[in-house]
């Protein structure tokens, strides 16, 4: 019976596991934490975010990172087959606004009871739990074994490394599948953040932490002043700066920090354009004419948000409201839709949702996932140089890469 070998139990591992089991294969999966799917766990901010219900195309537009790569991935198992998979396996999906599928239950964990059943069902999957990968080992150009850190070897015939970027390394995300590619010959893309929170200038923001907003609007500028991103959604302030889905996806659209400076620009109302925002305004200001500036926002804004916009807008506190100016009006509605945030720094990437960098992709066979360099070296997942925005394009990735490298290690 082939044996193959699989390092990491999260979501490309798990399904691997899965799919190659029941070619016949002898299967054993080494973790080397002790329980299986811990960073699927606190994905979608615990929720799991398992993909995205668009067209393949749409799948591939929004992997910025060698998305060409992945088109036999998609067509092979799609995104329609993974919601399929899950439904089959008892967890009920749902999709929610851009197109975003997750468990009715809002529950990660009954993400990964379900891929963890699922791969344990096949009596030829044998999973060691608290097991590291030392190395693996090629003989005359092919996989010949794998070696753990407490020297125990286990010989194989293939090898699928699924065991993810660098990103949350306490989940287990610790770098290792790039040192197993390195030492077989394999270039490997400089890891960084991707999908990050971002550090402002702005040290206003700390008053502002753990806020959260809704129907927000940003635009993100170069130093050059050209917009080289918009986005619609929601967003949360950290004591660093900004952070939640919205700014994750611009954090993708940055460069270097250390060669590019950029902005963002948050609009609080953008259902509103300056004129319909200033007529609500005119009616907050005649309902509250008697009372001090500082106590007539409570009906457009969150009350954590209004000392901020007190301040920035330069106009007196204490003043009443209906002794202020047509123009610092004006001024005051144009900031609401032109909070401008100056982007300091990246947060640390072991924050990152997802690393970017990996494997070379042009040293893997793309209609395979196995290596180019070694036979019987297959990669899936976050290990590969791939990485897509936000709403579930990475669980796709990986699971459409591993069910790849399954069908043919």
């Amino acid at each position: 019976m082939k044996r193959v070998v699989i390092i990491g139990a999260g979501a490309s591992g798990m399904l691997a596991a899965k799919v190659a089991s029941d070619r016949g294969y002898k299967v054993i999966v080494l973790e080397k934490q002790k329980r299986c799917g811990q960073k699927l766990l606190i994905t979608g901010k615990g929720r799991c975010n398992i993909t995205n219900n668009c067209e393949i195309e749409e799948l591939i537009e929004n992997v910025p990172t060698n998305g060409k790569f992945l088109y036999s991935a998609f067509y092979t198992f799609t995104n329609d087959q993974v919601i399929d998979m899950f439904n089959d396996l008892g967890v009920e999906t749902k999709t929610e606004r851009g197109k975003r599928v997750f468990p009715v239950s809002d529950k990660a964990v009954d993400v990964v009871r379900a891929l963890e059943k699922q791969m344990r069902s096949n009596k030829n999957v044998e999973v060691l739990l608290n097991s590291k990968v030392d190395k693996i080992e090629a003989q005359d150009g092919k996989v010949k074994k794998v070696i753990l850190s407490d020297k125990r070897e286990i010989e194989c015939d293939s090898v699928i490394v699924a065991t993810g970027g660098v990103s949350y390394p306490r989940t287990g995300s610790s770098g290792d599948g790039y040192k197993f590619a390195r030492n077989l010959g394999h270039t490997i893309i400089k890891p960084k953040a991707s999908l990050i929170g971002l550090e402002v200038m702005e040290d206003y923001v700390t008053d502002l932490a753990k806020l959260s907003l809704r129907n927000v609007s940003i635009n993100v500028y170069n130093s050059k002043n050209k917009k080289i991103y918009d986005d619609f959604g929601e967003m949360e302030f950290t004591k660093y700066g900004l952070d939640g889905p919205i700014i994750k996806s611009a954090s993708c659209r940055m460069g270097d920090l250390s060669k590019e400076n950029y902005k963002i620009v948050l609009d609080l109302k953008p259902a509103l354009d300056e004129d319909k925002l200033d007529k609500r305004v005119q009616k907050d200001f005649q309902k509250y004419a008697n009372k001090n500036f500082e106590n007539s926002l409570n009906d457009l804004l969150p009350k954590q948000l209004i000392p901020m916009i007190v301040k920035l807008s330069k106009i007196d506190p204490y003043i009443k409201v209906n002794q202020i100016a047509k123009e610092e009006r004006k001024n005051l509605v144009h900031l609401i839709k032109n909070i401008t945030f100056t982007v300091k720094n990246y947060r640390p990437i072991e924050e990152a949702i997802i690393t970017s960098g990996g494997v070379k992709t042009s040293e893997i066979n793309s209609s395979t996932m196995e290596s180019k360099l070694v036979s019987g070296l297959y990669f899936a997942g976050e290990v590969i140089d791939v990485d897509a925005y936000t709403g579930g394009f990475n669980l796709q990735i990986a699971f459409s890469t591993a069910y790849l490298a399954a069908i043919n290690c």
